[in-house]
């Protein structure tokens, strides 16, 4: 009788894939790194100072690709033993050095400390996550309705599509309801017929009107600091609005004792000196708003950046002009920015502004734009920050 013998073998094809496979894994770890540190990426000067680049390099705390690396405590250390070791037998003690023993003693030390990797991140990456829960708050229907916003929404289901919107769910029970008509019940194998994409369509929304006011301190009190800040609040907002949004009017506006309108590069890149009368921005946005901008006709929001130092006999008016101020606008929101933990006389006289209307935000530190974002642009109603 003849026989034949066979070989069942079966091939490892994920080594194949093995690239793509650590790429998609060091990418989903740079997201979840990004989202966790969001608030001190959003701040990072790389990014603020970027001239408009797609991509930023930003220093990301415990995040580390794989590579060899050199062992700078290796010393006299070497790869093989000595062949006299037996079960047992401590070779060293886990935060003790190879050659000091106990690992402790004067001087500095030579441990290294948290590593930051820096990483090439999309800026259109950053926005995703940063603007996914921000909207204009308050917002009413006007008269005619020009204001678009697009989204996306993921209605169906094909056989053929990107590779990463594979909808594993459905993937996995073709494969299973397949697999179980031949008798074979499980999930594996997977073939290229039960494979299952999500697919979309753009979903547009008409809103009414909308401009935005950007008011800044300029003045001489404003240091480094506080002017960065401000910068970057602006920075994210404009991008934001002009992301979402596709009509939306932005107003830049300066001042210092005056204030004056101005071009977008002049908002973020002039700087200015002198005193502060915070109440002559106060006075140019309702100007601005009387001559061009009807309330009937738009949404209407301000946003006010500054250090709070102004003459103590200007916050009275300061306090008038913003009541006014809101009952033309969906939001007035003042943002200060100071290093100490008092606040200045300017953001104690807004505290007899009663109006939900109004919404402050205090900034101590970068990482606190974030919270102010989170604040002013809040879905529905805007709060105290």
């Amino acid at each position: 009788m003849l026989t034949k013998d066979f070989i069942v073998s079966r091939d490892d094809w994920s080594l194949h894939r093995k690239g793509q496979i650590d790429q998609a894994r060091h990418q989903e770890k740079v997201r979840e790194a990004i989202k966790k540190n969001l608030p001190h990426i959003i701040s990072e000067e790389a990014i603020i100072m970027s001239d408009g680049r797609k991509t930023v390099k930003v220093p990301i705390r415990s995040l580390e690709e794989y590579r060899f690396r050199y062992d700078f405590n290796k010393q006299k250390q070497v790869g093989q033993g000595d062949g006299k070791t037996k079960v047992g037998d401590v070779l060293r003690r886990e935060g003790t050095s190879p050659t000091s023993g106990s690992g402790k003693g004067p001087g500095a030390g030579d441990q290294p400390g948290v590593d930051y990797y820096e990483a090439e991140v999309d800026i259109e990456e950053i926005q995703k996550l940063l603007f996914e829960d921000l909207s204009l708050p308050n917002m009413e229907e006007k008269k005619v309705p020009e204001l678009e916003t697009q989204s996306y929404r993921f209605n169906e289901v094909r056989k053929k599509g990107l590779q990463g919107n594979i909808d594993r769910k459905r993937t996995l029970l073709e494969a299973l309801k397949r697999n179980a008509r031949q008798g074979k019940p499980g999930f594996f194998p997977v073939l290229p017929d039960d494979m299952r994409y999500k697919t979309w369509e753009v979903h547009n929304e008409r809103h009414s009107n909308a401009v935005v006011i950007a008011l800044m301190d300029t003045s001489g009190s404003m240091g480094n600091f506080e002017k960065y800040i401000a910068r970057s609040f602006f920075y994210w907002m404009t991008r934001f609005l002009r992301t979402k949004y596709q009509a939306v009017q932005i107003v830049f506006v300066a001042h210092h004792t005056e204030a004056k309108e101005v071009t977008e590069e002049e908002f973020f890149t002039k700087g200015e000196s002198g005193g502060t009368r915070c109440s002559s921005a106060y006075q140019l946005a309702l100007n601005i708003i009387n001559e061009k901008f009807p309330p009937h006709d738009y949404n209407i929001y301000a946003f006010h950046f500054s250090d709070g130092d102004n003459l103590s006999s200007d916050n009275e008016s300061c306090v008038r002009l913003v009541n006014q101020l809101l009952e033309r606008t969906n939001l007035f929101g003042y943002g200060e920015i100071v290093r100490s933990h008092f606040s200045s006389t300017l953001m104690n006289a807004f505290r007899k502004v009663q109006d939900k209307k109004f919404s402050s935000v205090t900034i101590r530190d970068r990482s606190e734009v974030y919270d102010a974002l989170k604040t002013f642009f809040k879905p529905g109603e805007a709060g105290q920050g």
